[in-house]
C-alpha cells in the first residue's frame, strides 16, 4: 500500500500532534498527515486545494458545523476521499446515521491503535469499517447507556436531540421573537410555533423561555 495522503480534522490540538506523531512511525499502512484542520469550511477549502487527499479523519464535534452534516457534503464533492470518522461518541445512532450518510467508517478515540491502523486499512481497500464494541442498532434491543442519562452531555449532544425545525424555532426565540413572529417567518401557524416551543423546552430540560434562551447561548446551540 502507497502512502496515504490524510487530513484530520479535530479541534484538539494535542489529540492532532498525538496522533501524527503515531503515524510517523507507523510503517503499515503508511500515513502521511498532509493537513490538519479544526473546522468544517476548513476542512472543505482544504480538500478543494489538495485533491490529492485520500482519508479524512473526522471528528464530529465541530465548532461550526455537526460533523453528521458535513460527511455527505464530503461525498458529494469529494468521490474520491475515503471518510473515517474519528470520535468519542459511541451511541449507535450516531454509528448508524455516519455510515448512512456516507461514511466509511467509525472509531472511538478509545479504541487501541492497532483498530485504527486495521480501521484505515479496511476502508482504503473499500470496505465499510465499524471498531470492536460499536453498533448500528441498539445492543440485544436496548439503548447504549442502559436507560441511563448522563449528569453531563456537550453541545454536540444536546443538538442531536432536536429536529431541524426546532432548530430554527430555537433561533427565532433567541432573537426574543414571540409565537406571532416566529410563525410569520417560517410560514406556519402560532400553534405549531407553540408545540415546537414545548418540545424544545422539554427536551432541553428548561420550564421557561428565559431559561431556555440562556441554555442555548450558553451552550452555544444556535
Amino acid at each position: 500500500m502507497s502512502t496515504i495522503s490524510t487530513v484530520i480534522v479535530d479541534v484538539q490540538s494535542i489529540f492532532r500532534a498525538g496522533l501524527k506523531a503515531f503515524f510517523e512511525v507507523t510503517e503499515e499502512p503508511k500515513i502521511s498527515v498532509a493537513g490538519e484542520e479544526i473546522t468544517a469550511e476548513g476542512l472543505i477549502l482544504y480538500l478543494h486545494k489538495n485533491l490529492s487527499t485520500e482519508l479524512v479523519l473526522l471528528d464530529l464535534n465541530l465548532p461550526d458545523q455537526d460533523g453528521l452534516e458535513l460527511i455527505p457534503q464530503i461525498r458529494r464533492q469529494f468521490k474520491q476521499v475515503k471518510i473515517l470518522v474519528l470520535t468519542s461518541y459511541s451511541d449507535y445512532k450516531f454509528v448508524g446515521q455516519a455510515l448512512k450518510n456516507g461514511a466509511d467508517g467509525y472509531i472511538l478515540k478509545s479504541n487501541e491503535p492497532e483498530h485504527l491502523l486495521e480501521a484505515v486499512q479496511e476502508i482504503m481497500a473499500g470496505n465499510t469499517y465499524i471498531a470492536p464494541g460499536l453498533h448500528i442498532t441498539p445492543p440485544n434491543g436496548k439503548r447504549l447507556t442502559n436507560g441511563k442519562k448522563s449528569n453531563y452531555e456537550d453541545r454536540f449532544v444536546i443538538k442531536q436531540k432536536l429536529t431541524k425545525r426546532e432548530h430554527e424555532v430555537l433561533e427565532l426565540i433567541t432573537q426574543a421573537k414571540n409565537n406571532k413572529e416566529i410563525a410569520k417567518e417560517l410560514y406556519i401557524s402560532d400553534q405549531t410555533v407553540g408545540v415546537h416551543r414545548k418540545n424544545i423546552m422539554r427536551k432541553l430540560g428548561v420550564r421557561n423561555t428565559i431559561n431556555l434562551i440562556k441554555f442555548a447561548l450558553e451552550n452555544q446551540l444556535v
